[in-house]
């Protein structure tokens, strides 16, 4: 039976569904246009921005970094371009299996890798981390053709620092190291125009003048805007803002000078500070032993940081700076200005000396034997230790501590290198803030006797004590001591001079200040250094001075061979040259070396023949120094102008590119 179909009721199913399907499909095409007008219109802007991030990548370009020069232009810190070759830890599977492959490439040293690991322990897990540096273009081309099987390995171009002097004053400038996250955390702190300015930069200023200049030496991080590819390569260079080079440093310091002092104290300990008293302006600032910055640029490691550690030498000891000692008889010159400026005596006062001063039940010896009667003047040309010992006495602590201040002992001069330590000038009051225990807090009477001659508690840098000698040689005027002169732009070539603060008058009354350097200039015409300054061609003025490095006993004979070396006396001097016309005065200390007349005052003589005379040591004469044989200069002296400078001075390592 054939079944008759009800067309019209098909016929109405049909376009509905057909409805149904269309409205569906409108929908559709509704949303797909709703989400295109929002994605092309509302969102324009952000996706472009991100399909842009995609397709370029936007570059830190690192400055170069200033230069540093010495006072004649010499540089003392300069760069250098090489590739390295550098892991990133989070972009590998295993790090030591991708270093022990890399072997069979390109050498890589247990060195390389002491210091890579010792990096890895300082850094983050994405940072770029060296194993090797300064590749040769052999090395470069032939890991280029094994790249493809060492992901999260990279060989970059870097900017290293280079420090063409060696250990040449390396105290003075520091050394530039790899950004630790100790430092990371700090830069935190800095506002984001400084964070970004560091942006790609990976060391840092760690010491001396490199750390307090680095925002100057640093300059300004420039950007490259680049077209990648898909895999993250670039392709090519769409835009470039370039780097600014940072400034240039321009030191008081005369380099020449520099090592000659180094050079005198042989294998010897100790420091030296040469100051312009008319200007504060650091001539010479040397600390004994010294160390070779370079070392530190790609990572120290852990033999050479042994070496500098442990040593008993300490070379990594600023000893100019952060090295204190009681400053001897090189003191006394400073007790008779401030008896003078107090009204406590007078330079026409005359002390008996016996040899010996009772005091309490002690008796206070003094090498110098019995002086008989001395005055002023005569006490410091002959070093009387009794005068000063009764001097302290009649002062007492806390005057010789209001008197010393405003010369600088104690106190930080605040020279342009960060780290100088305070010392310790006594007092009552720092007795009881130093001390726990209630009855060590009491200052005792017998405790200023020796305050007089520069022992006891007086502990100061030589920095403080050059700066004092510069004061007396300016007529009491204290000028700030500092190491840089100016800044040259690396672009336009403007030098900007380092402003200072202006001399500050201490007040000392002209006739007081003639006294005292009448009694200096007896020291070397007739006095303890008589003999180091016998015929130079000006008049110098000046104290010799020996400091105990162990305290001994009352009444215990001084005996340097029964004690080790490092317990000997060391040996002191001050003063400055010429006397009626000062153009330097300096501190000189050289540890463990005995007298100040048998050590540290010929050196001083040496440093005033060059910088008054143009005079340079014989080599005899250099000879003598090192091992402190000499007194006056040996031989015919050199033309210091004459004597030729190191070729090192102008090169970089051989093994840059």
């Amino acid at each position: 039976m054939t079944e008759i179909r009800n067309v019209a009721a098909d016929l109405a199913r049909f376009k509905r569904r057909v409805i149904v399907i269309g409205l569906a499909v409108l929908f559709a095409f509704s949303l797909l246009c709703a989400r295109l007008v929002y994605l092309q219109v509302t969102r324009h802007e952000d996706l472009a921005e991100q399909a842009e991030s995609n397709r370029t990548a936007v570059v830190p370009v690192v400055p170069n970094r200033g230069l540093i020069l010495d006072r004649n232009g010499i540089v003392l810190a300069s760069n250098y371009s090489a590739y390295t070759l550098e892991i990133t830890p989070s972009k590998v599977n295993d790090v030591e299996e991708t270093i022990d492959s890399l072997t069979q490439v390109l050498e890589v040293s247990p060195r390389d890798r002491r210091r890579f690991k010792r990096l890895r322990e300082d850094s983050r897990s994405f940072d770029s981390i060296p194993i090797r540096t300064r590749l040769s273009d052999e090395e470069v081309a032939r890991f280029a053709a094994q790249r493809y099987r060492f992901p999260g390995v990279e060989i970059k171009a870097r900017l290293f620092r280079n420090y063409p002097q060696g250990e040449l004053a390396s105290h003075v400038l520091g050394y530039i190291g790899r950004i630790n996250q100790r430092e990371k955390t700090a830069m935190e702190d800095w506002d984001e125009e400084e964070q970004a300015n560091y942006k790609g930069t990976d060391y840092i200023g760690k010491l001396g003048i490199e750390q307090s200049y680095e925002k100057t030496l640093h300059g300004q991080t420039g950007v490259e805007q680049m077209e990648t590819s898909a895999g993250g390569r670039a392709v090519r260079r769409l835009a470039s803002h370039p780097a600014t080079p940072g400034n240039t440093v321009m030191l008081s310091l005369d380099i020449k000078l520099q090592k000659l002092i180094e050079d005198m104290y042989g294998d010897r300990r100790g420091a030296v500070v040469a100051i312009d008293p008319k200007t504060g302006e650091v001539l010479a600032f040397v600390s004994k032993p010294t160390f070779d910055p370079n070392l530190f640029v790609e990572g120290i490691d852990n033999e050479s940081w042994a070496a500098l550690t442990e040593s008993i030498d300490k070379p990594l000891l600023n000893r100019a700076l952060r090295g204190t000692y009681p400053p001897g008889s090189t003191y006394k010159p400073f007790m008779a200005l401030a008896a003078l400026q107090t009204g406590k005596r007078g330079p026409s006062v005359v002390v008996n000396d016996p040899g010996y001063f009772n005091f309490g039940g002690h008796r206070f010896g003094s090498p110098e034997g019995n002086l008989g009667g001395v005055d002023m003047r005569r006490a410091i040309q002959l070093s009387s230790n009794i005068y000063f010992y009764s001097l302290a006495n009649e002062m007492g602590v806390d005057l010789i501590h209001d008197s010393m201040k405003p010369l600088g002992f104690g106190q930080i001069t605040g020279i342009d290198l960060g780290g100088e330590v305070r010392g310790v000038l006594p007092s009552t009051e720092w007795k009881r803030n130093a001390y726990k225990r209630p009855e060590a807090k009491k200052w005792y009477a017998g405790e200023t006797i020796s305050l007089g001659i520069g022992q006891g508690y007086n502990s100061f840098t030589m920095l403080q004590l050059a700066q004092a000698t510069a004061i007396v040689a300016d007529g009491g005027l204290k000028h700030k001591p500092h190491l840089v002169l100016a800044t040259r732009n690396t672009v336009s070539g403007q030098v900007v001079p380092m402003p200072q603060p202006p001399a500050e008058n201490l007040g000392y009354t002209a006739s007081a200040i003639s006294v005292i350097r009448e009694g200096l200039t007896s020291v070397v015409t007739s006095g303890t250094a008589r003999g180091v300054f016998a015929g130079a061609l000006y008049q110098a003025a000046g104290k010799t001075g020996t400091a105990q490095a162990v305290t001994q006993a009352q009444n215990t004979k001084y005996n340097a061979r029964a004690l080790e070396e490092h317990q000997r006396d060391h040996a002191l001097f001050m003063g400055f040259a010429p006397v009626n016309d000062p153009k330097i005065a300096i501190a000189v200390i050289v540890e463990n070396a005995g007298w100040g007349a048998g050590a540290a005052a010929p050196i001083a003589r040496r440093v005033f023949d060059y910088w008054l005379a143009d005079q340079y040591p014989s080599e005899a004469d250099m000879a003598a120094l090192k091992i402190g044989k000499a007194t006056a200069p040996i031989g015919k002296p050199r033309v210091a102008s004459e004597v030729a400078w190191p070729a090192a001075a102008t090169t970089t390592p051989a093994t840059a590119p």
